[in-house]
């Protein structure tokens, strides 16, 4: 007894009635979308006629067999046929055959060419999908002939013996975009949470427009933004371009600002207007501040979170500054002090006042070297700083020596990258 069985198997055979008359041939299985990992089989449909098409959806409950032949329990004349394509939530042929899926083990795109089922007293369920070479020639019908040259060929080739199979647990379905979603958003959150964001922005940048946008609103509001900040600019602009405005601008306030100061400057102005009204007022001005600076200076490269404390703190406010902003956007290595006026008045770091008492005043781990940049301080001048005192991170000061914001290592080392491509991208 076959516990496997692929569909392509079963797709376009026979469909018997208990006679063992043909009823029309089997042109689609619908499955139901539940809780469980595998999706059961409720309903295959039939169709026949050439010219004049005709469509049957029939319930797996009414089948003898569905396996050697497709057998029913039930008569021809107590099957309905219907002219309109039965149009359904989650079937095999509309929603995964030939789809583009995340292979959510392996952290990449995969198409879909066959599916693999499991069969369980006359039940069937999506075990898993088919990503290899075979399951085309399986499709097309040309094992037999395919199989034959390849041993010919290479009697020791992995095509004769290794399926490419990915379990279904380990998939998301990605061509939704242009279809009703069928995968429930939990189902999907769930697999697409074990994949890094950085690997999972990767995968954005190799789909289309379509499937980039949908698989990008599967995601919680949280992943949203780590796989947004990690993706190109371009990549950027494509997916916020298709949100709706609101949507858009709740996405913007809760990135970094200089991520969003970045994607802003490549957005039509209208655009940017719009957005900047919906949002928090302070958020507005802090990305009004920054979009007021040349890209290629300190202000310009600078992001306005970061975490400060007065000039009265002790070392266990800083440390408890840190416990309430593990998911801060900004570095929280570092802490800066400031007066009343927000004047900065010294840096310290993690490792500066993690072993240090309690009630120590924070002013006292700062470092004994003043180390800042001018708002209008090229890149070059920051990136020297950088790497002469072995900082990830450095504070921007105005003329009147407020803080305005600080540049990390990382900021400066992409648009370095990005200036030396342009500029010798031909001579490569």
């Amino acid at each position: 007894m076959k516990f496997f069985l692929y569909f392509s198997e079963i797709l376009g055979r026979d469909v018997l009635d208990d006679k063992n008359q043909v009823v029309g041939k089997l042109c689609d299985m619908v499955l139901r979308l539940n809780n469980e990992v595998f999706p059961k089989a409720e309903s295959i449909i039939v169709k026949k006629g050439l010219l004049r098409k005709e469509f049957a959806n029939i319930l797996l409950e009414d089948f003898q067999e569905v396996d050697g032949e497709l057998k029913l329990k039930i008569t021809r004349d107590q099957i309905k046929f219907q002219r309109q394509p039965f149009v359904s939530d989650f079937s095999i042929g509309q929603h995964v055959l030939d789809q583009q899926v995340v292979d959510i083990h392996d952290k990449k795109v995969v198409r879909v060419n066959d599916v693999h089922l499991l069969k369980v007293d006359n039940q069937l369920y999506l075990a898993h999908v088919d990503v290899g070479l075979r399951g085309i020639v399986r499709r097309l019908e040309w094992t037999k002939w395919v199989d034959v040259l390849v041993r010919y060929v290479s009697p020791k080739s992995p095509y004769l013996t290794q399926e490419e199979l990915v379990s279904w647990k380990n998939t998301h379905v990605l061509n939704i975009g242009r279809t009703k979603n069928v995968v429930r958003l939990g189902v999907g959150r769930e697999k697409l949470a074990r994949i890094p964001p950085t690997a999972l922005a990767e995968i954005m940048v190799d789909l289309d427009i379509f499937e980039k946008f949908s698989l990008f609103k599967v995601l919680n509001a949280d992943m949203q933004r780590k796989v947004f900040t990690d993706l190109p600019v371009q990549e950027q602009e494509a997916i916020i371009c298709q949100m709706e405005d609101q949507e858009a601008a709740i996405l913007l306030e809760h990135i970094p600002a200089d991520e969003a100061t970045d994607l802003l400057l490549t957005l039509p102005k209208d655009k940017t207007r719009t957005w900047m009204r919906l949002m928090q007022s302070e958020t507005s001005k802090n990305l009004q501040k920054l979009l007021g600076f040349s890209k290629d200076s300190a202000g310009g490269l600078m992001t306005t979170e970061y975490l400060c404390l007065g000039k009265d703190a002790l070392v266990k406010d800083a440390l408890q500054k840190i416990k309430d902003n593990v998911d801060y956007p900004g570095s929280i290595f570092y802490i800066y002090v400031v007066d009343d006026q927000h004047h900065l008045l010294g840096t310290t770091s993690f490792r500066r006042f993690i072993n240090a008492p309690p009630q120590m005043p924070l002013a006292e781990t700062c470092y004994p070297q003043q180390v800042f940049v001018r708002t209008d301080d090229g890149m070059e001048e920051v990136a020297l700083l950088l790497e002469r005192y072995k900082f990830s991170a450095i504070p921007v000061l105005n003329e009147e020596e407020v803080l305005q914001g600080v540049i990390t290592s990382d900021d400066v080392l992409e648009e370095l990258i990005s200036l030396t491509w342009t500029k010798y991208k031909d001579q490569l």
